[in-house]
């Protein structure tokens, strides 16, 4: 705080306390029991502030203990979570009342909370792809598609991809205030539809139609920032812990408008003279802070979710062991709630969780969304009957169309009308799943007056249309929102959440300890460089290397090329550890979690302290063993630009894994870069050896500016002035011209000049890759061509007429697409022998250490039992499923 503000909050204290003392009452003579006096006294207090200075103080009283006013922004991690305790000690239990003290708090000034409305209307989204063998991940097509693809952006050669709809004219609403719920058999495009709503589709497909929150168009705000989307892949850095994760993300989403409001907030509460709960106020103002490295909504979230148990608990990845994969996808949906988006679009949260904890975490969100009035689409795979309930609206998309978009009490009142019935037994959400399936769908026929046929995802759809959900839903497309009506801080137009200073000091502190984390890796480096160090001052020993003949000079020369390629070797690991954050990176640069920029100057500025160490270490072990120039002056020249050499080559590997994207990829083109650089750097092919159309290559190598000038250093110095018999020229001199290298002193800062540029150069490169490069598609079914085929005959035999049918009066025999085609009649594959073969297991026991955590939390035992005498079998025929926590 600046000095300015401290006179102002102590003037003000001053001002207020004489206030009291006038009044004839002495505030430092009262009893335990006047308690509830010293409060308002101090509540008084704060509202004496300015209102800048009133939202970073409050009231905090604490079990047997007195209320003192605090600072927000100093608030510790242990108060917070004492905080926490009393505003929700039980999150199944006080999370609704929790939200209800804020809405009401918010209500009661008469205050309106943000809202949102999504609208899509007549979307369609198309995918390109290439079908049969053209789509095989083999070197061959890799090369063939990427000249075929810039043949096709030049307009010169028609692009041989096959167009696949995904999503075919869907239209609907997203109300603000309720739940809906997607649901889908798999490939039936709610992913796509999930990425649309929250625009965040690729580049590479296709899309007509629109999507518009509160009537604004995606081009006149930020969709990434105005939204979340939860992606159903879990992608998270292994060194991190939940806490820290959760913490980092809050920290570069901010919290939007939240401090604008809860600055109206306090304004009106203060006009009309009304006093807060202590706890509720102290949560929304630290709430409402920017700029924390460990925000209250962290510590929030990770109740709900049910991440207390692991809050300190490494995520962990393939390397190493952290936490279960239920609890990793908790932190992948709580790494967007603890941000300020109003809304929530939710990919296949539930995968690896128990009904027991979706339930939780639905119930959960479903509170939040009721009371505070947010908007959110889940997509969920087969949910249990309870957590289907806990849903308002269901929107059922198949083969790329909207089946069904409403509230969830009349979905089966639909189906029924057209046939369907849901069995008494039946999960709802289940009927849902399978009465679109044409293997399925036979089972729930209901009208056995008519004989039974296929009914089509486009054949429900435009009976959709007839039914009265599906009239009011067109009646109120049909009616355009009425933009004067959308908050103005329910979209955002900035692009990150926090200021860019902000950004760069959390990216900062995140890399800083990650390299905490990774301390291994560069511990394991220095011994490695020890070790080879040793090697090398033993291999060329001073009392073994005489500086008397031109053979003398070229061994000292080979030495010095040995060293450059150890100190540009050494920066190799960058390559692998760039590219194992890259999927994490590409997931938070395409929510706007932080520029290209503020991620890559950390990665770069942070390991220049371990490159001074390692040279430094390198070069004194072996400058004087080896026995170059005694020189102090070229000791340190020499120092330095190996530092300079190790910053360009790290830098170099960086842009290599950013380029690459993938460790096989990057290590192949890497390769044969590096071998270039290597054999054209000046040592193995002297300048007068390469050929004229080579020698390009030689001035772009950065290892030969790095010979010239170690060189340079080394062979103009007094150890080798020696003048040889029936020259003029010295010994070093003369070594120097022999292998093609500028004996010209000025060539050492030259070299220190390109390197350094070579340094800022890559890095620049590695920040550019990171800002535009996108990572490699994910491997996908291939589709044959028969199956292709088979979708254009599919498409061929349904109906085009435009006249829709009502629900109710439709015939079934009239439907088209009859159950009994006959292709079913043909039969592909072969038999292949299968010998049937029984497993038993007796008494099998199965422990692990103890995790720290647990010891912390005082177990004694030093190994954790998982399994513990477990016996059993399984047959040849059976279908045995394990089911358990």
């Amino acid at each position: 705080m600046e000095g300015s503000d401290m006179f102002r909050v102590s003037s003000a204290r001053i001002s207020s306390s004489n206030i009291w003392r006038n009044s004839g009452r002495d505030i430092f003579s009262r009893s335990s029991l006047d308690e509830d006096d010293e409060e308002a006294l101090k509540w008084a207090a704060i509202e004496k502030l300015p209102t800048n200075l009133r939202l970073e103080r409050g009231i905090l009283t604490e079990e047997k203990g007195h209320p003192r006013e605090i600072d927000i922004k100093n608030l510790g991690l242990v108060e917070k979570r004492n905080l926490l305790e009393r505003l929700v000690k039980i999150a199944e239990e006080d999370n609704e009342k929790f939200l209800l003290k804020l809405k009401n708090r918010i209500d009661r000034v008469g205050l309106q909370l943000p809202t949102i409305e999504v609208r899509f209307e007549h979307l369609n989204i198309d995918a390109e792809a290439y079908i049969g063998g053209r789509a095989l991940p083999t070197v061959v097509n890799f090369m063939v598609n990427i000249l075929e693809g810039s043949l096709n952006y030049l307009h010169l050669f028609p692009s041989r991809k096959i167009p696949l709809p995904i999503l075919h004219d869907v239209s609907g609403i997203i109300k603000p205030g309720r739940m809906a719920l997607l649901l889908g058999p798999p490939s039936s495009g709610k992913t796509t539809l999930l990425l649309a709503l929250a625009g965040k589709l690729g580049s590479d497909l296709k899309v007509s139609g629109r999507v518009t929150y509160n009537g604004h168009g995606m081009d006149e705000f930020v969709p990434q920032r105005s939204s979340a989307y939860i992606s159903q892949h879990d992608l998270h850095i292994g060194e991190m812990t939940v806490r820290e994760t959760l913490a980092f993300s809050a920290r570069c989403q901010g919290v939007g408008a939240s401090y604008e409001m809860l600055a109206e907030l306090s304004r009106r509460e203060k006009e009309a003279n009304i006093k807060p709960d202590p706890d509720l106020d102290i949560y929304m103002k630290a709430a409402s802070l920017e700029g924390q490295e460990a925000s209250v909504v962290t510590e929030y979230v990770i109740k709900i979710l049910g991440l207390e148990v692991c809050a300190d608990t490494v995520v962990g990845d393939e390397m190493f062991r952290g936490i279960s994969g239920g609890q990793k996808k908790r932190v992948t949906t709580g790494e967007m709630m603890v941000g300020p988006a109003r809304a929530l679009f939710m990919d296949e949260i539930s995968t690896g969780l128990d009904s027991s904890t979706t339930f939780q975490i639905v119930n959960s969100i479903r509170q939040s969304i009721h009371i505070l009035q947010g908007t959110s689409v889940i997509s969920l795979l087969q949910p249990a009957p309870e957590t289907y309930e806990l849903f308002d609206d269901i929107i059922l998309l198949s083969d790329g169309q909207i089946v069904y978009q409403g509230p969830r009490e009349n979905v089966l009142e639909f189906f029924e009308q057209m046939g369907f019935k849901c069995p008494e037994r039946k999960g709802v959400a289940d009927f849902l799943q399978e009465v679109t399936s044409r293997k399925d769908q036979e089972q729930y026929w209901t009208r056995r007056d008519h004989s039974y046929s296929f009914v089509t995802s486009r054949e429900f759809a435009e009976a959709f249309q007839l039914f009265h959900v599906g009239r009011n839903l067109g009646d109120e497309l049909s009616t355009p929102f009425d933009k004067s009506k959308s908050h103005p801080a329910a979209l955002t137009t900035k692009k990150f959440g926090v200021s860019k200073k902000e950004l760069l000091k959390a990216c900062t502190s995140r890399e800083y300890l990650l390299m905490k984390r990774n301390s291994f890796v560069y511990i394991f480096k220095m011994t490695q460089l020890i070790f080879m160090a040793t090697i090398t001052l033993t291999l060329f020993l001073r009392t073994e290397m005489p500086k008397n003949t031109l053979v003398d000079g070229t061994i000292f020369m080979g030495a010095l090329f040995f060293i450059l390629v150890m100190i540009t070797f050494n920066g190799f690991s960058e390559l692998a550890l760039s590219i194992m954050k890259l999927p994490v990176f590409y997931k938070q640069r395409d929510l706007l979690f932080f520029p290209a920029w503020a991620y890559s100057i950390p990665t770069w500025v942070l390991k220049i302290p371990v490159t001074i160490v390692e040279v430094a270490t390198w070069v004194i072990m072996t400058y004087y063993v080896i026995g170059f120039d005694s020189d102090p002056g070229r000791f340190f020249k020499q120092m330095f630009l190996l530092i300079c050499i190790q910053q360009m080559s790290s830098a170099l590997f960086r842009f290599m894994g950013a380029l690459g994207r993938n460790i096989i990829v990057a290590n192949t083109f890497g390769s044969f870069g590096l071998l270039t650089i290597f054999v054209l750097g000046g040592f193995i092919l002297a300048r007068d050896d390469i050929k004229g159309w080579w020698i390009w290559c030689y001035w772009f190598s950065p290892m030969m500016y790095g010979q010239n000038g170690v060189a340079v250093n080394e062979f103009l110095g007094k150890s080798w002035s020696k003048v040889l018999p029936n020259t003029t020229e010295t010994i070093g001199v003369t070594i120097l011209k022999s292998r093609g290298i500028f004996p010209e002193a000025r060539w050492y800062w030259i070299a220190v000049g390109v390197s350094i540029a070579y340094v800022f150069i890559f890095n620049i490169c590695f920040t550019l890759a990171l800002e535009y490069l996108n990572p490699f598609g994910s491997s996908q079914t291939v589709l044959s061509e028969e199956s292709m085929a088979a979708r254009k005959d599919m498409k061929a035999t349904q109906p085009i007429e435009s006249s829709v049918r009502a629900p109710s009066s439709i015939p079934m025999s009239s439907r088209v697409g009859s159950i009994n085609d006959t292709d079913q009649n043909k039969k592909r594959g072969m038999v292949l022998p299968f010998v049937p073969l029984s497993i038993t297991f007796h008494d099998i026991k199965y422990a692990v250490d103890m995790p720290q955590e647990m010891k912390a939390e005082g177990v004694a035992q030093d190994r954790l039992e998982l399994l513990k005498g477990v016996s059993g079998a399984f047959r040849p025929g059976v279908l045995t499923a394990l089911m358990g926590d």
